[in-house]
């Protein structure tokens, strides 16, 4: 799995989970937000808000080089 997490620090969780029983998808998001307001506040999050985000930066990277070759064409 590859992908661009666009935080300071770059760091991300694939968060999967083994219930030793099935659990309701309500139940579930209900024990996640009681959690996140647990003392794990401020280091676990969570939000039902429909999020959608973009990075890319391989753009601004790629734009760079282009300068950099372009610099060294016109170089003595």
């Amino acid at each position: 799995m590859a992908f661009c997490v666009p935080t300071h620090n770059v760091s991300v969780v694939d968060l999967n989970c083994r219930w030793e029983k099935a659990g309701k998808y309500d139940d579930i998001k209900k024990v996640v937000k009681q959690t996140s307001e647990s003392p794990l506040k401020g280091i676990l999050g969570y939000t039902e808000d429909q999020l959608i985000s973009w990075y890319d930066n391989e753009f601004g990277y790629n734009n760079m080089v282009v300068d950099l070759m372009v610099h060294m064409a016109f170089k003595e």
